[in-house]
């Protein structure tokens, strides 16, 4: 063991966790982790629900009384997913009550079939806020073209937001735009602007994946000498921008008037390729502010294998910029590449709910009562 967590922290980067089940919650697990492994916030999606609820048996009693209830399967997910979110905003209230909001997040998703209905979505994020009912709640709204003016309606009603699905330097920019135009619509309404916190998600190893794999193809030496570069400089050129809008004039009127900045959050830092070291998009991405969220197998690489030799990020921009131009120059669109990656991105998320609907669906008629 390293004390690699604890000087992650100290760099000014929020562990959080990328996961979340009921096992987790009544086994103590997830109370432990914030106790020993510098745990500070948790992060679910429409995939992480849909494995806790496919798997064992923590579910069977409430599963139980909704069966009894004769409710619809949305419902019961409904149910299920902001027990768990609530649980769990409980566990981390004290994490919330000592960095005055920053931290001790949990973050819940709008239905992902939402995600090119702006009007649906910031209705399903009221409801959700409301459903949940804790402060320390991130409701996460994806990047989609229909996303950004939702994101705004939502900061402007003093909902707190998570975005996700970011993947492209020119969307983040739209993003950041849309949290500061919420903040003034709140403030124009009076809201207390330090009550709300927000997050960009920025996805990390997918954008490798997928330009690995195109360079694969490629095969020459120069392709080969790219492997493994394109995420980490598309992350930190996303932090260049990050400190670009928030030194700004705007940034600054909102500041004064209470605001918290919207810290960046690398997402899918999962190694996904095993010639990689498995603590790769931790390493290279330490930065003050920012917020890593792991799978569990990557926390406890990080806390085996992490090497946290300060601010990776700092001074980084001219060769970042550099890799991603090289990799252009070889005949690979970034633009394709981003908006196939966020096309995806909400695909799999809307495979993984149409999967929750039918497994909660089955556990459901499993367990309804006989009539009579």
């Amino acid at each position: 063991m390293t004390d690699a967590l604890k000087r992650l922290s100290e760099e000014g980067v929020a562990i959080w966790l990328d996961d979340l089940s009921r096992q987790r919650i009544t086994s103590g697990n997830l109370a432990e982790l914030i106790d020993q492994q510098h745990v500070v916030g948790v992060t679910t999606n429409p995939t992480i629900f849909q494995k806790a609820i496919s798997e064992g048996h923590g579910y069977d009693q409430q599963l139980s009384d909704l069966a009894a209830r004769k409710v619809t399967v949305e419902e019961a997910i409904r149910m299920i997913t902001t027990a768990d979110v609530r649980d769990a905003a409980d566990i981390l209230r004290p994490v919330y009550d000592a960095t005055d909001g920053q931290d001790g997040r949990v973050s819940i998703e709008v239905d992902p079939r939402l995600a090119h209905n702006t009007h649906a979505t910031v209705a399903e994020a009221k409801q959700l806020a409301w459903l949940v009912d804790r402060p320390n709640t991130l409701i996460k709204i994806p990047a989609t073209r229909a996303g950004i003016p939702a994101i705004t309606e939502v900061i402007g009603l003093g909902i707190s937001v998570n975005v996700t699905l970011i993947f492209s330097l020119e969307r983040y920019r739209e993003v950041m735009d849309a949290y500061l135009a919420g903040l003034e619509k709140a403030k124009a309404k009076g809201l207390d602007l330090s009550q709300i916190r927000s997050v960009a998600s920025f996805f990390v190893s997918r954008v490798d994946s997928e330009i690995d794999k195109r360079l694969d193809a490629l095969g020459t030496d120069e392709a080969k000498a790219l492997r493994g570069k394109a995420a980490i400089a598309n992350a930190r050129l996303a932090y260049q921008a990050y400190e670009e809008v928030f030194s700004s004039d705007r940034w600054n009127a909102l500041e004064k008037a209470g605001a918290r900045k919207q810290r960046p959050l690398w997402a899918s830092t999962g190694v996904k390729d095993p010639a990689y070291k498995p603590t790769l998009y931790v390493d290279e991405l330490v930065a003050p502010n920012t917020v890593n969220t792991m799978p569990e197998a990557t926390l406890h690489a990080v806390e085996e294998k992490g090497e946290i030799t300060g601010n990776t990020i700092a001074g980084t921009y001219e060769q970042a910029r550099a890799d991603l131009d090289a990799v252009e120059r070889l005949g690979i669109s970034y633009d394709e590449v981003v908006q196939l990656l966020e096309d995806e991105g909400v695909e799999k998320f809307e495979a993984s709910w149409n999967d929750l609907l039918k497994s909660t669906e089955a556990e459901l008629e499993r367990l309804a009562p006989s009539e009579g």
